[in-house]
Order: C-alpha cells, then sequence, then structure tokens
C-alpha cells in the first residue's frame, strides 16, 4: 500500500486517535490533555500539508489520494476515499482549523465538565468532518456525516452558555430530522444501481437513467438533509440558538467547517448523480438563497447579542454559496467553493474575536460593550475591524470573490435555467450585499468606536494573548491572501468543477 493510499486515512484518523489517548490521561492531568489535543490535531494537519506538496495539481479533474477497498460486501458499500479539487480546499481547511481550535484552547477552555472530554470529543469531531469531505462511499459518507453530530450535541449542551440544552437538543433534531430523509434516499439511489453499490463516482455515471419522477423524490430527501445543514432558510431556525450558546471553539468549528458539509453534499452528490433532479429544483434552491440572504441581513440589524449577529450573518453567507450552486455553472460553483472557504476562515475568525471580547466583558450584549474596543484593547478591536470588513465584501479581502462571482453567475444560469429569475435573483442578491456591509459597518461602529463607557474606562482588559496571536494569524493572513490571489482556490477547484458540471450541464 502506497503512501498515496494511506495519507488520507492518517489524516482522518489521526485526531480520533488522539481522542482515545485523551481519554487515558488523568483528569488531573489537563494541561497534557490540551498539549495532546495540539499534538495529534497538528500531526493530522502536517499530514494535511505532505498531501497538499503531493497533490498533482496539472491533472486535471482526477481522484488523488485514492484508496477504494472492500468494506461491507453484503450491501455493495466500499471503503472508498480520496481527493479531488472540489474537497481538497475543504479538507485542508478542516485540519487548520481545528488545530488552531486547539491552540486557542490552551489558555481559553469553556467552563463546565471535564476539559479533557471536551478536548477529546473535539477530535472525534474533526475525524467526522474531515471524512465527510474525503468520502466517494454513500454509506461511509453516512458515517462520517452522524459522526459529526454526537460531539457537537454534547459541545453545546455540557459547555455552552445559559440555554445550551435547549439549543443542543435543538441542533440535534432538526440534523437527525434531516439525515433520515438522506439516508433514505441514499439507500433508493444504490437500488436503483446496477449492481448494487454505494459507490459515489458510479452512481454520477449512472445515475441520469433513473426515471424522472423518481430522480425528484430523491432529490427531495437529500435536500432535507443538505439544507438543514448549510442552513437553508427556513431550516435555519437551529442555527442562531446553536451559535449564541455554544462555546467558542464549538461555534468557530460549526461555522468554519460543519455549515460547509451541506453545501458540499449538493455539489458532490446531490446535483451530479441526479441531473435531471437537480434542474428542476434548482430555482427553488436559488430563490430561498436568496430570501435567507436579505432575511438574514434584516434580521442582523435587529440583533443586541454580538455573537448570534454573527450567526444569523452565517444565514445570509451561506446563501451566496448555495446561489452559487443553483446556477449549475462552472463559474456559480468555483464561486460556491471559494464562498465556503472563505466564509469558514472570516467567520471562524469572527467567533473567536467575539469569544474574546466575551471573556474580557463577560457580556455579548452590544449596549453593555458600549463601544471604544479599538481605543481600549487596539489589536483586538483592529482584528475585528479587519475581518468584518472582509465579511461585507470588500474588494481585496477573501469575502468579495465568492459573493461577486456567485451573483455573475446569476446572471448567465446554466442550460434549462430560467435566465429573467435568476437574474431578478441577482439584483436581489447584489441588495442584500449593500445591506450586508450596512449592519456590518454599524456593529463596527458601535464596537470599536465611540467613548470607552464609564463602567469600563478604569477597568484594566488585556489586549489580545500571544496564544491568541498563534491561533489568529493564519487566519488573518488568509483573509488577505485569499482575496489578493483568489486563483489560490480557483487554480485548484477549476478543473474538478468543470468536470463535475458535466453531468448536468454539458461542460457548463
Amino acid at each position: 500500500m502506497t503512501w498515496e493510499g494511506t495519507a488520507v486515512s492518517l489524516a482522518v484518523f489521526l485526531p480520533v486517535a488522539g481522542a482515545l489517548v485523551i481519554a487515558l490521561v488523568p483528569r488531573s492531568r489537563v494541561s497534557s490533555a490540551r498539549t495532546l489535543a495540539v499534538l495529534f490535531s497538528g500531526a493530522a494537519l502536517v499530514v494535511g500539508i505532505a498531501i497538499l506538496f503531493g497533490f498533482d495539481y496539472g491533472s486535471g479533474s482526477g481522484l488523488q489520494f485514492e484508496l477504494h477497498t472492500t468494506w461491507i460486501k453484503s450491501i455493495g458499500a466500499g471503503y472508498h476515499v480520496g481527493l479531488d479539487g472540489i474537497s481538497l480546499p475543504l479538507f485542508e481547511l478542516t485540519l487548520l482549523t481545528t488545530f488552531l481550535c486547539a491552540v486557542y484552547s490552551l489558555n481559553r477552555m469553556p467552563t463546565g465538565a471535564s476539559p479533557k472530554a471536551f478536548l477529546a470529543l473535539m477530535l472525534l469531531l474533526e475525524t467526522g468532518m474531515l471524512g465527510t469531505f474525503v468520502a466517494f462511499d454513500l454509506a461511509l459518507f453516512f458515517v462520517f456525516w452522524e459522526t459529526v453530530l454526537v460531539p457537537m450535541y454534547f459541545m453545546i449542551g455540557v459547555w455552552g452558555s445559559g440555554n445550551r440544552q435547549y439549543a443542543a437538543t435543538k441542533f440535534f433534531l432538526f440534523t437527525f430530522f434531516g439525515s433520515v430523509f438522506m439516508l433514505l434516499a441514499f439507500i433508493g439511489l444504490s437500488f436503483q444501481a446496477t449492481p448494487h453499490t454505494f459507490d459515489i463516482q458510479f452512481l454520477q455515471q449512472h445515475g441520469g437513467a433513473i426515471s424522472h419522477g423518481l430522480q425528484l423524490i430523491l432529490f427531495g430527501g437529500m435536500f432535507l438533509g443538505f439544507a438543514v445543514k448549510v442552513p437553508m432558510w427556513p431550516l435555519h431556525t437551529w442555527l442562531p440558538d446553536a451559535h449564541t450558546e455554544a462555546p467558542t471553539v464549538g461555534s468557530v468549528l460549526l461555522a468554519g467547517i460543519l455549515l460547509k458539509m451541506g453545501a458540499y453534499g449538493f455539489i458532490r452528490i446531490a446535483f451530479p448523480t441526479l441531473p435531471y433532479a437537480a434542474v428542476k429544483w434548482a430555482p427553488y434552491i436559488a430563490v430561498l438563497a436568496v430570501i435567507a440572504i436579505v432575511y438574514a441581513s434584516l434580521a442582523c440589524l435587529a440583533q443586541r447579542d454580538l455573537k448570534r449577529l454573527i450567526a444569523f450573518s452565517s444565514v445570509g453567507h451561506m446563501g451566496f454559496v448555495m446561489l452559487g450552486i443553483a446556477t449549475m455553472t462552472t463559474v456559480g460553483i468555483n464561486a460556491a467553493i471559494f464562498g465556503m472557504v472563505a466564509h469558514g476562515v472570516i467567520t471562524g475568525m469572527l467567533f473567536f474575536e467575539v469569544g474574546s471580547i466575551y471573556d474580557r466583558y463577560h457580556t455579548r450584549q452590544i449596549a453593555e460593550i458600549g463601544g471604544g474596543v479599538l481605543r481600549k484593547m487596539p489589536k483586538l478591536g483592529g482584528a475585528l475591524a479587519l475581518t468584518a470588513i472582509a465579511s461585507l465584501g470588500l474588494p481585496g479581502l477573501a469575502g468579495f470573490w465568492g459573493e461577486i462571482l456567485a451573483l455573475l453567475g446569476a446572471y448567465q444560469p446554466g442550460p434549462g435555467l430560467d435566465v429573467g429569475l435568476y437574474r431578478t435573483l441577482m439584483v436581489f442578491g447584489g441588495i442584500g450585499t449593500i445591506l450586508t456591509a450596512g449592519y456590518l459597518l454599524w456593529t463596527v461602529q458601535r464596537i470599536d468606536y465611540g467613548v470607552v463607557p464609564e463602567r469600563w474606562d478604569q477597568v484594566a482588559l488585556e489586549d489580545t494573548t500571544r496564544v491568541e496571536w498563534l491561533s489568529w494569524a493564519p487566519l488573518l493572513a488568509l483573509i488577505v491572501v485569499l482575496g489578493l490571489v483568489p486563483t489560490v482556490v480557483f487554480g485548484i477547484t477549476n478543473d474538478a468543477v468543470r468536470a463535475l458540471t458535466g453531468f448536468f450541464t454539458g461542460g457548463g
């Protein structure tokens, strides 16, 4: 077995091995557990960096670092993993974000039960997220997909803030509800294959032969599973509660990675395996995406809790991702993948910053913070300002390319789609970008600027710590690099996206 065949599996399962090791650490050795979390997530990241350098970017759309072997022969399920230009950016983003969360946890652990249990769950969560992005078998994909559910439930329910149990239960029920229908769709898709198989590549080649009526039904099942995870309006209501109550690291991973799993499912599975249904469902997805963009922006303008505001912003930003996917074009889907990476970097960073503000002020209420953060803590305030203007899509920063190219894709959607409808949606999406700029600039003005309130004027508040800088610097750097050099992502994704859109657009 070659290095290429084992590298992906090594990166995926190193974190869960770390979780098992941490579970054996005595409860009194909290510092050892923190160090182990950094070491194991760091080791997985090192493997990911090696994969990044070993990836053949000139090979087009082919699957690399592939391992395909028998797993559950009786049902036609195999252990099939690998990477292509679509999954590689999300795979690397997961490795980096989890490692930075482990670094952040060196001195910023949530209060509650055993810290080592929290760190073990974080590593188990990483394995589930990584596995979802590399699985090329529907049964294996579903196992990794569901693996994510349990650790996130406990991270919110045990280590979250005041209303944590309600938020965790709501997260679990929404996600589990969608997953049931998704699994039924996977089984139905498998039964339509000859021979019966869960292999995604095989199903992409033969899914178009399924009757049109059945395609519409199977796509509906997948839609429920993936749309809840994105989350798409009106299935989004679990997200603000989960984000608001989750500990900082939980919010970073939820926004940075978990939301991308749903959008990735549409790109990897639903659209290419059920091409007729994709064309029929795409306009509805596009409409829901634009509703999410405008609705989330208006909701953000009404928020008083800083963390809840950032949570609602994720609904809007993922709306741009889903609009890009729904265009069914190479431009749109490239924009969606770039938007996922940019959102993971930017919003993950925003949740880090909000967590650090809460650690100092012990409140997330914008009115209670009262402004003057930039004067009181210039480094933290400056980082917040940079991240916020990146989130609103300022040219030259990471948030720009995904949004502008999603709107461009809507101007000329794929074959079989209503051009007039999509151009109308493009206009409303553009209005959403203006509203987004409005609420983010207003938030920065209320938090960063103005006079320091009297209640905080004489209080010594520590500016950004060394550990915070260590965990934030890579994300801040990526915000700038991705904005100035977008080909860092587009150069990886374009060939694979073009090949994938060929299943439903003839090359898009």
